[in-house]
Parts: C-alpha cells; sequence; structure tokens
C-alpha cells in the first residue's frame, strides 16, 4: 500500500485528533476554573468505593456466583462472530445443508443459554441491591436518631429525606445493575479482543489504534459528568427541602394569601433543577457520539483496508483478509465498542451513584454532639431528684440563655417555670433530658451527673409532655404505646380513662382503633393533648416533664387537662412551663426566671406575698381575665 493509498487514514485520524485537542483544551480550562464554577470534589471514588465494599461483603457468595453466571452469558458475545464468519464461509463455498444447521443449531443454543444465564443474573442481582438498600438506609436513619436537637434542626428535613429515599436508591441501582454490568463489559471487551487478535492480529493493532482515544474522552468525561450530577443532586435536595417544608406549612401560605409567590419560589428551584439536567444530558450528549464515531471510524478503516486489499488482492501487513474475517471482524467491532459505550453510559450513572454516596457518608460522618462518655452507667430505677449547679448555656457562642442557673428539686415534688418569652424556661427542661449539653456547671439525677449517665438510660425515666404534640399516622392505640408490644389494651385504657381521654375515645366508632391521621390533624388540639398524656404515663416515667400543656386548649378541655395534671402530680417528680399560672398555683415550688437568671423561688403564696416579678405577672394576668369576662 503506497504513500497516496493512506491519505483517507490520515484525514481520519486528523479528524479525531482536532476533537480531542478542543477536548483536552476544555478540561485544561475546567481544572484551572474549578473553585469558579462551584466545582467542590469532598471525596476520592476510591474511598467511596471501599465504603460501599462493606454493605457488599456479606453478599460476597452470591456475587461469586453471579460472577460465573455472567461468564456464562458473555459467552455468546464472544462466539458468535466466529460462528457467523464460518458461516459465510461455508455459503461462499460448496457446503452440505446438515453442516449448515449444525452451526445455526449451535449459535441458537448459546444465545439460549446466554439468555437464561442473564435472566437469572438479574434475579439475584434485584434480591442482593434490595438487601444492601435495607442496610443502607437503616444504618442512615439509625444514625439520624442519634444526632442531637441542635443538629436536627440546623438540617432540612427535606434534605434528610432525600438522603434516606432518594440517594440509597441510586446505590441500589448500582448494586443491581450498573456494577455487574460494567464488569462484564469488561470481561467482553477482554474477551473479544484476544479472540480478534487470534483471528487476525494486525487488523487488531489497527483497531487498538482507537483506544487511547477513548480513554482520553472518558477521562476528560469524567470530570465533567461528576460536576454536572452534583449539581442535579444539589438541585432535587433543594426541591425536596421546599416541598417537605411548604406542603407543612401550607395552610400559613393560604392565610397569608401568598399562593402566587410561593408557586413562584417552586418554579425558580423547577427551572434551576431543569438546567442542570440539560447540562447533565449536554455533557453526554457529547461523550457518546463521539465514542460512537471512533466505532465508526474503525468500521471504515477496516472496510477501507479489506476493499483495497482485496481490490489490488494484496496483504494488509503480511496477512490476508477473506470474506470471512471481514464479516467476523466486523461483527468483533460492534462487540467491542458498543460494551465501550455502554460503559460510558454506566459510568455516567455510576457518577451518579457515587455523588448520592458521597451526600449519604456525608450525614453518617456527622458526628453526634451528644454522646455517651465511656464510663457511663445505667440506671434501672430514680427517685426523681434534680439539681442545677451553677448552669450556663447558650445556643450560639457567647449568647448566653441561661447564666449561673442554680435549683433544687426533691424526689415527688411538682415545680413550675414561669417567665416571659425567652427567659431559659424551655430550655431548663431540655437541658434536663440531655437534648443539649451545658457548657458550664453541672446538673444531677440523684446525686449522679447526667453525662455520667448513658443517654438512653437517662431519657427513659423522663416522660415529655409538649405544647406542640406530635401524633403519627396509625391508630391511638399504636400512638400511644408507640410500638411497644408489651403493653395491653387494659393498660392503655386505664391511662386513658385516667387522664380523661375516655371522655371522646369512647365517642369514636372504632374506640382505640380509630385512624390518626398525619400529625393528628383529625383530632383537636385538648384531644392530642390527652392523648400525649395518656402516652406519657403508660411508659411509667419517674420524671414528668410539661411544656406549655394548656396552651390553646378550649375551657373545657381545660378543665378535663387541669383534672389530669392534679392527678399526674401524685405520680412522681412533675416539671412544669405554663404561661397560665392558675394551672401551678398548687405546686410545691415555682421557680421565676428573667433573662436567663432565677429571680424568684417560692411557692404561690410565698411569691405572692413578695410583691416582685411573680406577683406582677399574676395580677397582670388576673386582670386580663376579668376584662375578659366582663
Amino acid at each position: 500500500m503506497n504513500i497516496h493509498e493512506i491519505y483517507p487514514l490520515l484525514v481520519l485520524g486528523g479528524i479525531i485528533g482536532l476533537f480531542s485537542v478542543i477536548f483536552i483544551v476544555a478540561y485544561a480550562t475546567m481544572k484551572n476554573k474549578k473553585e469558579a464554577i462551584g466545582f467542590d470534589r469532598h471525596m476520592k471514588d476510591s474511598e467511596i468505593i471501599v465504603r460501599l465494599i462493606r454493605y457488599a461483603k456479606p453478599y460476597i457468595p452470591q456475587f461469586i456466583i453471579v460472577g460465573v453466571i455472567m461468564l456464562i452469558s458473555i459467552a455468546y458475545d464472544i462466539i458468535s462472530p466466529l460462528l457467523i464468519g464460518r458461516i459465510e464461509e461455508i455459503l461462499s463455498g460448496g457446503f452440505e445443508m446438515s453442516e449448515l444447521f449444525a452451526y445455526i443449531i449451535v449459535y441458537a443454543s448459546i444465545l439460549i443459554i446466554s439468555l437464561a444465564a442473564t435472566y437469572v443474573q438479574s434475579l439475584m442481582l434485584q434480591k442482593i441491591g434490595q438487601q444492601i438498600l435495607s442496610s443502607l438506609r437503616e444504618d442512615t436513619f439509625t444514625h439520624i436518631e442519634s444526632l442531637s436537637h441542635g443538629q436536627l434542626n440546623s438540617m432540612p428535613v427535606g434534605k434528610l429525606v432525600t438522603r434516606v429515599a432518594n440517594d440509597t436508591g441510586a446505590i441500589s441501582m448500582m448494586f443491581t445493575n450498573l456494577l455487574v454490568n460494567l464488569i462484564k463489559n469488561c470481561f467482553i471487551i477482554v474477551g473479544v479482543f484476544v479472540a480478534m487478535l487470534c483471528l487476525n492480529y494486525m487488523l487488531t493493532l489497527m483497531v487498538l489504534c482507537f483506544v487511547p482515544f477513548i480513554i482520553l474522552f472518558t477521562v476528560i468525561f469524567r470530570k465533567f459528568s461528576r460536576k454536572a450530577y452534583r449539581r442535579v443532586k444539589d438541585g432535587t435536595t433543594d426541591i425536596n427541602t421546599f416541598l417537605s417544608e411548604n406542603l407543612s406549612g401550607m395552610k400559613i401560605t393560604q392565610v397569608f394569601n401568598r399562593e402566587d409567590r410561593k408557586a413562584a419560589e417552586f418554579e425558580e428551584k423547577n427551572q434551576r433543577l431543569g438546567k442542570a439536567k440539560h447540562k447533565q444530558i449536554f455533557v453526554f450528549g457529547i461523550f457518546r457520539p463521539m465514542v460512537y464515531m471512533l466505532y465508526i471510524s474503525s468500521v471504515m478503516a477496516l472496510f477501507y483496508l479489506s476493499g483495497s486489499g482485496y481490490i489490488n488482492d494484496t496483504e494488509f501487513l503480511g496477512q490476508t483478509i477473506d470474506g470471512a474475517v471481514l464479516v467476523s471482524f466486523y461483527m468483533f467491532i460492534s462487540r467491542f465498542f458498543n460494551p465501550i459505550q455502554n460503559l460510558a453510559e454506566q459510568f455516567n450513572r455510576m457518577q451518579s451513584a457515587f455523588a448520592s454516596a458521597e451526600k449519604i457518608f456525608t450525614v453518617l460522618d456527622t458526628k453526634p454532639a451528644i454522646v455517651d462518655e465511656p464510663d457511663t452507667i445505667e440506671l434501672d430505677h430514680i427517685e426523681g431528684n434534680i439539681e442545677f449547679k451553677n448552669v450556663w448555656f447558650a445556643y450560639n457562642e457567647g449568647e448566653w440563655v441561661l447564666r449561673d442557673v442554680s435549683f433544687k428539686v426533691n424526689a415527688k415534688e411538682t415545680v413550675a417555670f414561669v417567665g416571659s418569652t425567652g427567659s431559659g424556661k424551655t430550655t431548663i427542661l431540655s437541658l434536663i433530658c440531655r437534648n443539649y449539653d451545658i457548657q458550664k456547671g453541672e446538673i444531677l439525677i440523684d446525686g449522679i451527673n447526667i453525662k455520667k449517665i448513658k443517654i438512653s438510660s437517662l431519657r427513659r425515666h423522663f416522660g415529655q409532655m409538649l405544647q406542640d404534640v406530635f401524633l403519627f399516622s396509625g391508630t391511638i392505640r399504636s400512638n400511644i404505646v408507640l410500638r411497644d408490644e408489651s403493653i395491653t389494651d387494659e393498660e392503655v385504657m386505664q391511662v386513658c380513662d385516667y387522664v380523661n381521654a375516655t371522655h371522646f375515645i369512647s365517642k369514636l366508632t372504632k374506640g382505640l382503633d380509630e385512624e390518626v391521621r398525619e400529625r393528628g390533624n383529625n383530632f383537636s388540639a385538648g384531644q392530642r393533648q390527652l392523648l400525649s398524656f395518656a402516652r406519657t404515663i403508660v411508659h411509667k416515667p419517674a420524671v414528668m416533664i410539661l411544656d406549655e400543656a394548656t396552651a390553646n386548649i378550649d375551657t373545657e378541655t381545660e378543665v378535663l387537662i387541669q383534672d389530669s395534671l392534679e392527678k399526674m402530680m401524685n405520680i412522681g417528680t412533675m416539671l412544669i412551663v405554663a404561661h397560665r399560672l392558675s394551672t401551678i398555683q398548687h405546686a410545691d415550688k415555682i421557680i421565676v426566671l428573667s433573662r436567663g437568671e432565677i429571680v424568684e423561688q417560692g411557692n404561690h403564696d410565698q411569691l405572692l406575698k413578695l410583691r416582685g416579678r411573680y406577683y406582677d405577672l399574676y395580677m397582670l394576668q388576673f386582670k386580663k381575665e376579668q376584662l375578659n369576662k366582663g
């Protein structure tokens, strides 16, 4: 073959080289400006893979079986071109029908075995993937449960929902489809390469000339796709967060007639996600055609060299190219480049899985702010003695909510905390349960520093009844027992009767089996509060905490709740925060707070005699009640 005959090949090479230069320049520009475009890589792929393998370890035997089945399934891709080439050779000369039928039967048999192996492989992978998905979701949810109140307040609910639901699904897809197919395509590429090498090593070398460009395009594509997928994930999280918040607050939106404004905000976030997905499609829309161009180029080179050799009756680098070799090589090139194109698509999805894994591991790597110390103890029983010793606390550094607070609560006492909004009442209740850790001082339970008690053991002895009662979807029974199967219906009815909840439960068609819709919105605020009382008492706490339990309650229900409170005061230690001072007149001790400091202590009569802060608050409320009655 003279110099003029290779001009077409040189032109083809020049075109491929031009595209390569363009991509290299784009890649270099992106690397130099990665901070400006927001490209931040938090974890290496190797680190993500190592951590994901830990979830796959229990299923290694199943993966080995899948690997064996996979090798059977790829036999068709490697053997079929050789059989087709042989059939073409038979048809070109004299042949026996029996010989042709024999090759056709072998071809069909290999195809059927390959399809059956692929089916079994898919079933096994789906089962393994769902088990891994379940483990990953449980780990993520359990870890979220271990985070402190402060950490949970700083994380949007929609973001956490995305991590547990959407992102774990992408990882499951990696195990059920991407990873195994990635390996399968690699085996096909190697197998086809060996078969081509044995068939005609010089044509194989020609095909290999295109491989460096495939590797180059893949490396460049990897950088762009990772960034594009990260933006898509961020956009999805943003929308989920927006929906979670605004669907919960839809009533407020309607009350203030802000539907159009919220719709505009959603449209903005939706368009931002749409642009991110368009960029993702654009990146992949460039890469895959480039790989396809390399495939077409290799086929053109094959036809050109084969045709030139056939017309001129010459050999290509010492090897003859006949019709059988041409047919087999044409099929082999397709088998060689199709897996590479699939690798590109799978790699694209792999980047999605890695981006999801990175976000999940970011949550899992968030260390809980409040953890058990090494020498913590388990408390099977507590008396209910509580003491604050020179406690200082701030949610934000330097902004003290409590300042050198000291007081003592004896077992079985009822102690109330009063004061204006922001004085630190609710904060004290949160600190006792160790929802937050104090900066200075000590909090003692029965003379033991709460940091020396296991968190689960500490909280097990407390029952909290808050102003904003949260009920889960389910039934009245499930919301009271909280899935504790050891609690009988008889015990549930006893506590419901004790807290006056049977007053409305008995009127319901299904009683304890009455459906509770999301957040208990099919019950009134008073009914939800009574259920909260029942839920607390049925778990037999040693210390009960009530935070604004009578706020926003109608008069009839308030009478029931007040009667319930008087009964519960006899159960154990009770700590109450209340704005309505009439509800705490029978408390053993009332602690008055102002700007994070204790200004007065004593019972109702003692504080009235002092004519101090409590007296002023009481008289102000008394006058308001008189005006309302008037």
